[in-house]
């Protein structure tokens, strides 16, 4: 698959789930969101300029994690090729253990102040939806890029996987964020095995102890084995307080005050 190709297809897939969830959420939404006119463009302009500076900084790639996963190939480096794994067994267990570095990241994010600056950006949105799985600063992005890089290089993962990673994790941060209403007996279904809006909503509460959990994008497996994982939040789904208590109003949907948030004084949360 050519570079055009691999890009076109990403944007198509990223578009169509965006699209289908937001529909989604305007037919059976889990709360109130007001706002949207104001939230949203602050959101997607944030999420068009990711992909056009992580494009500009690395000269007008499609994608650097599979590329990276190509010279990998190409040079034999990493831990599967090492242990015998290849094909299919090689990009099953390299797509479980990118999620796992993901999860990994997320955490490390909340807990090491200097990544926790950059990374409330994405919690001092005050509603929960299908925008806010693609609410990050650009300077998150770009050490997300650089860690996945240096997994894939570490761990061998075959550039198919890296594709398909890559398609999953996007898909699946906007359907953690969506806000859609699940039926409860299909949400406990579905969070047995990938990370539902319900169970990831708990992580953008207000309250600290709910925020530093559920940490997963898309498997639930880690918040469970990790003990992370929590059930259900304190006050109810459709009335519970998001964002972050020290930050709210009108100013947290203005991308400037976004872009200048991880480097403003004042408190942490």
């Amino acid at each position: 698959m050519s570079g055009e190709s691999e890009t076109l297809l990403r944007l198509s897939i990223f578009a169509g789930v965006l699209i289908v969830l937001a529909g989604l959420e305007v037919l059976w939404p889990r709360r109130a969101v007001p706002g949207r006119v104001i939230r949203w463009p602050a959101n997607a302009a944030l999420s068009v300029l990711n992909s056009v500076l992580t494009r500009l900084i690395f000269l007008v790639v499609p994608s650097l994690s599979v590329l990276a996963a190509l010279y990998g190939e190409g040079q034999g480096f990493g831990v599967l090729p090492r242990l015998g794994l290849t094909g299919f067994v090689a990009g099953f267990v390299g797509f479980i253990l990118l999620d796992l570095a993901i999860y990994i990241q997320h955490v490390a994010f909340h807990y090491v102040p200097a990544f926790w600056m950059v990374h409330r950006v994405h919690h001092a949105d005050t509603e929960f939806d299908v925008t806010t799985g693609i609410r990050f600063h650009p300077v998150e992005i770009i050490f997300s890029l650089v860690w996945k890089i240096a997994v894939v290089l570490m761990l061998g993962v075959p550039a198919f996987a890296v594709f398909v990673f890559e398609i999953a994790l996007n898909a699946t941060s906007m359907f953690s964020h969506a806000n859609v209403r699940l039926p409860l007996w299909l949400d406990r279904l579905v969070r047995r095995v990938t990370v539902t809006p319900d169970m990831h909503r708990i992580h953008h509460s207000i309250a600290m102890d709910e925020t530093n959990s559920n940490f997963g994008f898309n498997l639930s497996l880690w918040d469970r084995l990790f003990s992370t994982y929590r059930e259900s939040a304190a006050g109810s789904q459709e009335t519970m307080l998001i964002g972050l208590a020290s930050y709210r109003g009108a100013r947290t949907a203005q991308l400037f005050w976004l872009l200048r948030f991880p480097f403003a004084r004042g408190p942490s949360a």
